[in-house]
Parts: structure tokens; C-alpha cells; sequence
């Protein structure tokens, strides 16, 4: 005669405690998973901080190195983190207005670049 068994039978029960290798692995794709999304990130804002900074360029114009300390100097002096001031400047290209603060700042440091330029 043969034993029936159910499913629930055949399944190992869950246990609450897991080994510690399995809680590592657990934690270390957590680890990854974080590090991805804000590699993810960096990667979107690098691109918004290129444009913002190729439009300095072809404003002022000036360097790739004199057009990133420019949007710096705007991000430290406004209080603005880079990637926002950026994204501020490139959203300009859809007729959205620049905030206040940062157009001011922006027209100061264009303003020093020249004068700069001059001496």
C-alpha cells in the first residue's frame, strides 16, 4: 500500500533563524542593489552637469575647466547642490525661467570670468 503524502508534508518547514551565510549574502545584495541605484544616479546627473556645463561654454565662452568651476562657483554661492543648479540651467532650453538666486549668482560669475579674461 502506498503513503499519501500532501505537499505541506514534502516542503521543509521554514525556519526563523537563518545561517549566518545566508544573512551576509542577504545584507551584501542589499549593499550592491544601493550602490547601483546611486551609480545610476551619478550617471543622470553627470549628464545634466555636461549639458549645463557645454552651454557655459557657449555663453561665455570659455574652457571645459573654467566652465565647471563657473557652475560650482554658482552651486556653492546659492547653496544649491551642483546637479540641481545644473538641471535649473538646462530646463532654461524649455522656456522654463531660471530661480532668482541663481540667475543672480550666475550673472556675478559670468561677470568675474570676463573680467578675469580682461587682465
Amino acid at each position: 500500500m502506498h503513503q499519501l503524502t500532501t505537499s505541506r508534508e514534502e516542503q521543509p518547514l521554514p525556519t526563523a533563524v537563518t545561517s549566518t551565510e545566508d544573512t551576509a549574502l542577504a545584507i551584501e545584495i542589499l549593499e550592491l542593489r544601493a550602490r547601483n541605484e546611486q551609480l545610476e544616479r551619478a550617471l543622470v546627473s553627470r549628464a545634466v552637469i555636461d549639458q549645463a556645463r557645454g552651454m557655459v561654454m557657449a555663453l561665455a565662452p570659455c574652457s571645459s575647466h573654467r566652465a565647471w568651476g563657473l557652475l560650482v562657483d554658482v552651486s556653492q554661492h546659492c547653496n544649491v547642490k551642483l546637479r540641481d543648479v545644473a538641471a535649473a540651467l538646462v530646463a532654461t532650453t524649455n522656456d522654463v525661467t531660471l530661480p532668482a538666486p541663481i540667475q543672480q549668482e550666475l550673472r556675478r560669475a559670468l561677470r568675474r570670468l570676463h573680467t578675469e579674461d580682461r587682465q
